[in-house]
């Protein structure tokens, strides 16, 4: 087992996809994390999946937990960033004298680690822990807000879908989209184009988020992000980052690399870090900013790996951080008073004022990378099109 200041324990850290390319188009990324759950289930080593998929058409919400049989997975292989609990699951499954393995984000296998040690019961239905690299979280406005702007209001939403891949594209240059109730077809748009999209803009992050120092979900048995590396991100099919600190995953996944089924990249611990740098440099300099501010301002914080220091970057970096902390509430007042008043324009005003003031305290360099990146990704759509 080795260690590393920003992953934690881990036993290899790799990236990889889903050798069928049919079923990777399915996926957020390279797909080996919906399939590492479906092989648990085929060898045995669980009997169900405990995951985030559609709630069903009398729920309230578009997504919840609940337990997955293996032919299920294959439904719910994408991304949902949306907000939800995992306390009715997890009461469910007491009684219940299986094994499961549990899917979520940092903060979720933290705490279903910490209910381990209080119930018993729990510890012996949570045998696998399975976690999603964050950035951070969104509340459940988050996808009515990106609906909205594709033509569907939040009263008639149905279902959502965040990562809608395209073939000749860069595997960022993703779409998002959104299907109207009484509709059979998505109402489709690049991400891109969607007022509050960017994920370094924070709209909707919940204010715990800003106290949260644990990017790639260090208690669990293993890690799926994003491989975010220049390598990689040419390629639309999407390439996942895998951190693992569990030895008989590891044998899952070289017996399955060897048989041809997966296709995996060496890839070294600062290289995984590097696929991630944006959510570590916000978790861990921009944590120590916040922390301080709060201090300053006469709140209690909690008492973080990170210190508190107002220093801890360059003053222009502290008020990006300052401002994407501002972006998170707004961003949600904003919403609240467009549903209120049935007009989307009061979110998207409101909130481009905020972006503007957002972008004008990035680097120079940044400003013209986001101003290039239309045309790098014509240009790319055009390169791999051939």
């Amino acid at each position: 087992m080795h260690k590393h200041k920003l992953l934690g324990n881990f036993t290899q850290t790799f990236a990889g996809r889903v050798s069928n390319d049919a079923y990777v188009l399915g996926s957020s990324s390279g797909g080996l994390t919906s399939w590492l759950l479906s092989k648990l289930v085929q060898l045995g080593i669980v009997d169900g999946v405990i995951n985030v998929g559609a709630a069903g058409e009398d729920a309230q919400e578009i997504f919840r937990y609940s337990v997955a049989t293996e032919s299920e997975l294959r439904n719910r292989r994408k991304s949902q960033y949306y907000a939800t609990t995992m306390a009715d699951v997890l009461e469910l499954i007491k009684d219940e004298p299986k094994r499961y393995v549990l899917v979520g984000v940092p903060c979720y296998i933290k705490a279903a680690r910490a209910m381990c040690k209080e119930d018993p019961k729990i510890a012996q239905r949570l045998v696998f822990f399975v976690a999603l690299v964050c950035g951070h979280m969104k509340t459940q406005a988050y996808a009515e807000s990106l609906a909205w702007q594709v033509g569907v209001p939040p009263h008639d939403l149905e279902a959502v879908d965040f990562r809608v891949k395209g073939k000749g594209r860069l595997s960022s240059d993703y779409d998002f989209g959104a299907l109207k109730r009484g509709e059979t077809e998505m109402r489709v748009a690049p991400m891109s184009t969607l007022q509050g999209g960017n994920w370094g803009h924070n709209t909707f992050q919940p204010e715990a988020c800003n106290f949260c120092d644990d990017v790639v979900g260090e208690t669990a048995d293993i890690s799926f992000g994003d491989a975010w590396l220049a390598k990689f991100t040419s390629d639309p099919r999407g390439t996942n980052i895998v951190i693992s600190r569990n030895r008989r995953i590891d044998e899952i996944f070289a017996c399955a690399a060897d048989a041809n089924e997966i296709t995996l990249h060496e890839v070294s611990a600062d290289e995984a870090v590097a696929s991630q740098a944006g959510g570590f440099r916000h978790r861990r300099d921009g944590l120590a900013v916040r922390l301080a501010d709060d201090i300053a301002a006469g709140l209690s914080v909690p008492v973080k790996r990170v210190s508190p220091n107002v220093n801890a970057v360059d003053k222009q970096r502290a008020n990006l951080f300052r401002q994407r902390r501002r972006i998170a509430k707004v961003s949600q007042e904003l919403f609240y008073d467009a549903v209120l008043h049935g007009d989307l324009r009061v979110y998207l005003k409101g909130l481009k004022r905020e972006i503007v003031r957002y972008e004008r305290l990035e680097s120079f360099r940044v400003r013209m990378r986001r101003a290039l990146r239309p045309v790098k990704l014509f240009l790319n759509r055009i390169r791999l099109a051939k």
